[in-house]
Formats: structure tokens, C-alpha cells, sequence
């Protein structure tokens, strides 16, 4: 699973990112073991010390934990932690340049409603 990495951001976040992403998404659940440094690098297409600094990112944010011999575990409560950042970030962030966005090309807030509410009537109906 070859990955396409930006530029603009140090390889090692945006794997820890998608890591997180993958937690979110239910791969890996709370208490469950992930896959190794060694595995993940590999899937990543990544050295070894890459993945470890994103292994490491994580559990110094108290997403995952290291079981001596065992290997890496999600956090009880990893996935709350990441949605409350995840939210906090886009709140305090991306919605401003998002508005600013609107504003500038002068598209009417109804509008986004209105793609938001036909994007929740599909997903209702592939349920």
C-alpha cells in the first residue's frame, strides 16, 4: 500500500496520521495490538526508524502504548483523544480558512448546507 507523501509535512506525522486515521476508521480498536514497527514500515514503504519516530509520536500524544516484548497497543480511549484534537484543529483552524474560502468566491453559506444535507441523505440510504 504504497502511500503518497506531501511535502510540506514531515513523513513520520503524516503516518501517525494515518495511523490515527485507521483507528478512527475501527482497523485497529482500543487495546488491540498493531502491527509492528517492522510491518508497518514495510507497508508504508518506509525505513524502520520512520515508522519508529511515528510509533513514538503516538505514544508520546497517548494514542498507543508499548507492551515490553509484545509490541504496540491502541490506548484505552485513543479514538475520543483523536476526535477531540481532530475537531479542536478544524474549529480553531481550517473552518476560518474555510469561510474565508466562501467569502472569497462569494459562495452563499445555504449552498454548503445544501451539499451537506444531500451528502447526509446518501449516506443515510446506504444504510
Amino acid at each position: 500500500m504504497i502511500m503518497n507523501f506531501k511535502e510540506n509535512k514531515s513523513i513520520y506525522l503524516q503516518i501517525a496520521e494515518r495511523l490515527c486515521d485507521e483507528i478512527l476508521q475501527g482497523k485497529y480498536t482500543e487495546e488491540e495490538r498493531m502491527p509492528s514497527v517492522r510491518e508497518y514500515a514495510a507497508l508504508m514503504e518506509v525505513t524502520v526508524n520512520t515508522a519508529l519516530r511515528s510509533f513514538d509520536y503516538l505514544q508520546s500524544q497517548d494514542i498507543i502504548y508499548n507492551k515490553r516484548g509484545l509490541g504496540y497497543f491502541v490506548a484505552q480511549g485513543a479514538r475520543n483523544k483523536i476526535l477531540g484534537s481532530r475537531r479542536k484543529a478544524f474549529l480553531n483552524e481550517e473552518v476560518y480558512e474555510f469561510i474565508h474560502q466562501l467569502r472569497t468566491l462569494d459562495v452563499p453559506i445555504e449552498r454548503i448546507v445544501e451539499i451537506y444535507n444531500d451528502l447526509e441523505k446518501q449516506q443515510s440510504d446506504k444504510q
